[in-house]
């Protein structure tokens, strides 16, 4: 899983608003191999990894079809990962309570991408991708929480960026 969340960190740090399906196709697959592997961890792991894909799908469709709901659902599973990644980077020991700050980062990713849809997607899609990235190299404490900030402020700076470069090059009708 390392390589796969370092390319998807990558992906969600620099072009997560660009291609907002695959941010939710991604936030849904990360969801739904975290509930796979805590609710069938006894299973095989090619199971756990078919309902993460299962999981990623349904997420990138409903970003097609219903891009409000799926932002709003993408800004909920972004927002109580990226809590609960924090706080293990951070270095609290969550044990089997991090259900509480994963559903309060969850309301607040919500609320935050509903209102502020665009910004929403670049500052969620640059924690998320950051959090990946941390994750990935396995970093945690002081050193680890200065790469995931310094992360996420890259990741935000070039896709607000790009943003603005697409918004001067529209025409405005």
């Amino acid at each position: 899983m390392t390589i796969v969340n370092m390319l998807f960190g990558i992906i969600l740090l620099l072009l997560g608003r660009k291609f907002f399906w695959l941010f939710v196709g991604i936030v849904g697959f990360i969801a739904g191999f975290s509930l796979a592997n805590r609710f069938l961890g006894d299973q095989a792991q090619w199971v756990q990894i078919l309902v993460a894909v299962i999981a990623g799908v349904i997420g990138a469709g409903l970003a097609v079809l219903l891009q409000r709901v799926a932002i709003a659902i993408a800004g909920f599973l972004a927002g109580g990962n990226f809590l609960i990644g924090f706080l293990a980077t951070a270095g609290f020991q969550l044990g089997g309570s991090d259900w509480l700050p994963f559903l309060i980062g969850g309301i607040l990713g919500a609320i935050l991408s509903v209102v502020l849809f665009d910004w929403a997607l670049i500052i969620l899609s640059s924690l998320t991708g950051a959090n990946l990235i941390v994750q990935a190299l396995d970093t945690t404490g002081q050193t680890g929480l200065i790469i995931l900030i310094v992360l996420v402020i890259i990741g935000i700076v070039i896709q607000a960026g790009i943003w603005r470069r697409e918004r001067s090059a529209s025409p405005v009708t």
